[in-house]
């Protein structure tokens, strides 16, 4: 998981220790097995403490050095955070020590005496990566001038995977809607008491493979005062006193549980656009449909790592987002979207 873009966090620390020392316990709980609790509480703190120390040890050593080969684009990858990137001006290391070379291969500066170079570099044990791969890397964005295919070399994010998650957000789903029913009954009634109106907000979105379904929330919003199509701001005088806070904390989501017990939607994922934005993305998008090759999620790699931007500002970077999301498809970006999720709504940044 540490592999991916904004992945190296220290509030990922705890956890990941708890989940670690939740399963042999739930285990030994289930099995009835004999134990020492004072035996698994100095073991947890001791971890605990380990992995902080190694956190800050690590970030201090592991900070990964690029050279790169001069290209039209490689003077944006300078500012780009979670390694140290240097510009060659010559086919020489000049006796410094780097991780990686990085080379646009399409590049018309990529001249023989730069290929020379690269080949040598290859001699001499040292990883030469696409200044693709890289960008992708650190920014946690694909391009949108081009689909590109995932690790397997497909444009199908892994089946095998998809099935074992539809699995896994039904059982979840099943959990958690007897628990969090009160607490429905609870706030619609307080969104009744404060403005008039039903307390569910249903919208027609596009979803998985370009079916269009009535996405569920809690309404947020007046529904007699005008405005644009989209959000602009906080400031919306259209969001009620409520609205503000579930917005805030994306509690106005959670009735999404039900469209993901059916099988419309997913915990993880991109999120489903309206209709008719979607409509008019496909006109200027080319690959906007690819978005809905996999269900569309509650929370989504463009959330955690943009926020909920308006829909119409900064869509481009969204779609990068949602791409770089299905290229990369895995379990392992889900809980990395998940752990982000939760920091999220604990402290409300992220979130619109």
């Amino acid at each position: 998981m540490f592999r991916l873009p904004g992945s190296e966090s220290v509030s990922y620390v705890l956890p990941i220790t708890l989940i670690c020392f939740a399963i042999p316990i739930a285990f030994i709980l289930f099995f009835r097995t004999s134990y020492s609790l004072q035996i698994l509480i100095i073991g947890f703190f001791v971890t605990l403490l380990w992995c902080y120390a190694g956190f800050f040890l690590g970030r201090r050593y592991r900070l990964i050095r690029y050279a790169i080969i001069p290209s039209e684009t490689s003077s944006d990858l300078l500012n780009s955070h979670g390694a140290l990137f240097s510009i060659l001006k010559t086919p020489d290391l000049k006796g410094q020590r780097f991780n990686a070379v990085v080379a646009d291969f399409n590049s018309p500066r990529l001249n023989p005496d730069w290929e020379k170079f690269l080949a040598q570099c290859t001699l001499a044990r040292i990883p030469v990566y696409s200044e693709k791969k890289i960008r992708e890397l650190v920014t946690g964005r694909v391009k949108i001038n081009h689909l590109s295919e995932n690790v397997f070399g497909s444009l199908l994010p892994s089946e095998l995977y998809e099935k074992i998650k539809r699995w896994i957000d039904f059982i979840t789903a099943l959990i958690l809607i007897p628990i969090f029913f009160p607490f429905f009954l609870l706030l619609a009634a307080i969104i009744r008491v404060e403005s008039k109106g039903p307390a569910l907000f249903i919208q027609p979105r596009m979803g998985y493979r370009g079916k269009v379904f009535p996405m569920l929330k809690f309404r947020s919003m007046y529904i007699d005062r005008e405005g644009t199509g989209f959000t602009k701001s906080e400031d919306d005088p259209r969001i009620t006193l409520i609205g503000r806070f579930i917005r805030k904390y994306r509690i106005d989501e959670l009735p999404q549980i039900f469209n993901i017990l059916i099988g419309q939607m997913s915990f993880i994922g991109p999120r489903p656009e309206s209709y008719e934005l979607s409509q008019w993305y496909e006109k200027d998008v080319p690959f906007f449909a690819y978005r809905h090759v996999v269900r569309p999620g509650i929370s989504g790699w463009a959330q955690v790592e943009q926020g909920y931007a308006a829909e119409v500002d900064g869509m481009n970077v969204k779609l990068e987002y949602d791409f770089y999301y299905i290229k990369n498809f895995s379990f392992w970006l889900d809980l990395l979207i998940t752990f982000k999720t939760i920091k999220t709504i604990f402290t409300g940044f992220g979130a619109r």
